[in-house]
């Protein structure tokens, strides 16, 4: 049976006694599960797994995604399909040069952000697998959006309420000014809308959506609305509701997409190999819809186009 160590009263643990390379347990399951929906962020150290147990392990928390691999069209893929490739290697397994678009474009996940918030079905949790790490760098900093919702003043978490942001990955790349985006790129990545304070069904605990990909409020000028989220981003990621994860060879983390943020810190990424891979689970709904909100999805429409 699983063991569950708590890193703080109920944001982050660890996993022990449980190898992922076996089929999962309905009792495993269900220890897993009550910890994910507490803790938020589960650490499982120490697993030798393959891209398809990788997979098996993720499909247990819900569909998997396809990898978003429009930014790098015409490139072969060192992972499946279903996984994200976040290392700074190329297919041949050779560090990236320092002025491939897609390093330059892996960047941007060292702003604050959630996993496919850029995507009118949102993920809702990401399973990272580091397969190498470097020896000093690229850890990856993890904050708590309930606890920050909490410490909200009352009135601007009633101002808060019903406002709903806009969310591209554009947004987030031109905060580190990077903007080479083909035609056919931009059209197949819309913004779309995501509401900014989501509550949890399983715990009735409320959180701040936010993400560098959020970029406008609707219904508010541009400018008042990105000081606001900016605004909160700051408020959300203070010490108090951040931890960092301080990667393992062989470490699995999985973390809810709903309830956290987070951001990957610098290493000497022409240097050292950095081979860590994602599944990505999508939640069931867009937040809006799932508020009740009637919203349109642009994101399917600019696809079928």
């Amino acid at each position: 049976m699983p063991s569950v160590w708590p890193m703080t009263s109920d944001f982050g643990a660890e996993i022990g006694d449980i190898d992922l390379s076996q089929p999962l347990t309905d009792d495993a399951a269900a220890v897993i599960d009550d910890a994910f929906s507490k803790y938020s962020v589960l650490i499982f150290p120490d697993q030798h797994i393959s891209q398809q147990q990788h997979v098996e392990f993720a499909g247990h928390f819900g569909p998997l995604e396809q990898s978003i691999a429009r930014h790098r069209e015409g490139r072969e893929m060192r992972v499946r399909l279903d996984l994200a490739d976040v290392s700074n290697l190329n297919p041949d397994d050779t560090i990236q040069a320092k002025e491939d678009r897609l390093r330059i474009f892996r960047t941007g996940n060292r702003l604050w952000h959630r996993d496919s918030s850029f995507k009118f079905i949102p993920a809702r949790a990401s399973l990272l697998y580091a397969r190498s790490i470097p020896p000093v760098g690229g850890h990856t900093e993890f904050a708590d959006m309930r606890a920050a919702y909490d410490d909200l003043h009352d009135l601007l978490k009633e101002e808060l309420e019903d406002l709903v942001a806009e969310h591209c990955i554009r947004y987030s790349r031109a905060r580190m000014m990077f903007d080479d985006f083909s035609e056919n790129e931009i059209k197949s990545m819309p913004p779309v809308p995501q509401k900014i304070i989501w509550t949890s069904e399983k715990t009735n605990r409320k959180n701040l959506y936010l993400a560098s990909h959020a970029g406008k409020i609707i219904g508010m000028e541009e400018g008042p609305g990105r000081e606001l989220i900016d605004r909160l981003i700051d408020h959300a990621t203070q010490r108090q509701y951040v931890f960092i994860h301080r990667w393992r060879q062989n470490d699995l983390v999985i973390w809810d997409n709903r309830c956290t943020m987070h951001r990957g810190t610098a290493y000497e990424d022409m240097r050292y190999p950095r081979d860590i891979q994602r599944a990505t689970v999508s939640d069931e709904i867009n937040s809006c819809e799932r508020a009740g909100l009637v919203v349109e999805n642009r994101e399917t429409a600019a696809m079928s186009s």
